[in-house]
């Protein structure tokens, strides 16, 4: 009989000795496994074009645009739906993307490797916020400035990344802890000191002065540009503790517009589903509550590692961009211990005198505790083509947790 709590020290030993470094800035049809030009990875569990909520479909007519595959949005979503195009959850190929979660093969990728582990993980560099591809809009600005990055910022960063070697993402997290970042709604912290340790690099590797300070201006504007960083970070460490026998560890929680679902390291790839929710949303000016979309984004991979809604108590601004109170914000985070198999050795919340985060949900304990794990997120438009209309909080559905622990059951209570 497998001895399940050993499983668990074992998974959760593995997840804190995780040790995620960025390395490169890659292609994704050049680096994330199995990438082809007509596959579109996109996140959350399995989804087909004819189910995909609005902005997931908004994100891939754009998509098809960028990579010169259609010339329109009534060409793209023609092409989408004939089935000439490939469709997959990102977390098939060792990726991650936030909100739509789209990467094709133009895409500028980072490239973070788990050095404890040995594997690695991708993700697409952050567009910013607002009218943007993640969030499903194809405007031709939003096309034109993914044309941008491809050309510019992603080649300016290769060679900056390339000349420094390596960056250390856990040291960087683990200061933005202290500094008030949650590091999924809020990584602000976190991108100023990414951007002072790769600017010096950046200067020193340039070749186009005009390019070098378009992508220095856009790092040093986009407060959010580490989240991908992050999500790559959890993504590496995640996975070096999946498919563990016995292990009831959460390894993925992932949403995409339709269906919220979630794996277990010990239950291997297998997904276990529901409907996605719609948040309770602080609004942008000129939204209102029926534009909301249903939850959406691998970005859950945060609260799966530890940090985001886990660690929200550590950043008492993000109420100001997600709604809700401070007492709200140490309560959802003080229920994330609850349901945890332990805290974490570097990530630490200095309100709660730096106890380190909870980390290493147990679908046992969401279950026997009726306690479903919380994320902070952004929110899209439900509709295709307009983007995002504000940031929130969701508590992950119980429906998928009971699944697998039926399943779990099944394959261990013998």
């Amino acid at each position: 009989m497998v001895d399940i709590d050993r499983a668990n020290e074992k998974a959760l030993k593995t997840l804190l000795e995780a040790r995620p470094f960025w390395v490169d800035i890659q292609p994704a049809i050049d680096i994330v496994p199995g990438m082809k030009k007509n596959l579109i990875l996109h996140s959350g569990p399995p989804v087909t074009w004819e189910r995909m909520c609005g902005p997931q479909r908004g994100a891939v007519i754009g998509a098809l645009i960028y990579e010169g595959l259609a010339k329109s949005p009534e060409e793209a979503e023609k092409l989408a739906a004939s089935g000439e195009i490939e469709f997959d959850p990102c977390h098939h190929h060792d990726t991650v993307g936030p909100m739509a979660g789209i990467v094709c093969a133009s895409m500028p990728m980072i490239v973070t490797e788990n050095e404890a582990g040995g594997n690695r993980a991708f993700n697409s560099l952050n567009e910013g916020i607002g009218k943007v591809l993640r969030m499903g809009a194809y405007s031709p600005d939003v096309i034109e400035r993914l044309k941008w990055m491809e050309d510019v910022l992603g080649p300016v960063l290769q060679k900056a990344i390339r000349k420094a070697g390596r960056i250390d993402l856990k040291n960087i997290m683990a200061q933005a802890l202290h500094m008030g970042d949650e590091l999924h709604n809020r990584s602000r912290a976190a991108s100023y000191i990414l951007f002072a340790k790769i600017a010096p690099y950046i200067l020193e590797t340039m070749e186009d002065l005009t390019k070098t300070n378009e992508a220095l201006k856009f790092q040093e504007a986009n407060i959010h540009s580490f989240l991908g960083f992050a999500m790559s970070s959890a993504k590496a460490s995640l996975d070096a503790a999946s498919e563990i026998e016995g292990s009831s560890m959460v390894t993925v929680m992932a949403r995409n517009g339709t269906d919220w679902g979630i794996q277990v390291s010990g239950l291997g790839k297998q997904w276990f589903t529901g409907e996605s929710p719609v948040p309770d949303v602080l609004l942008f000016p000129g939204f209102k509550k029926e534009d909301v979309g249903r939850d959406i984004g691998d970005s859950a991979i945060m609260e799966t590692y530890g940090v985001g809604g886990s660690a929200i108590a550590a950043a008492p601004a993000i109420i100001q961009f997600v709604g809700g109170t401070v007492q709200l914000a140490q309560s959802k985070t003080m229920d994330m211990y609850e349901i945890a198999l332990g805290e974490n050795n570097v990530y630490q919340i200095p309100a709660l005198d730096f106890r380190g985060t909870p980390t290493g949900i147990d679908i046992r304990k969401v279950v026997s505790k009726n306690l479903p794990p919380f994320i902070d997120t952004g929110v899209a438009h439900k509709d295709p083509g307009v983007g995002q209309v504000g940031a929130g909080l969701c508590d992950a559905p119980m429906e998928v947790f009971k699944k697998a622990l039926v399943a779990f059951a099944d394959k261990y209570a013998k």
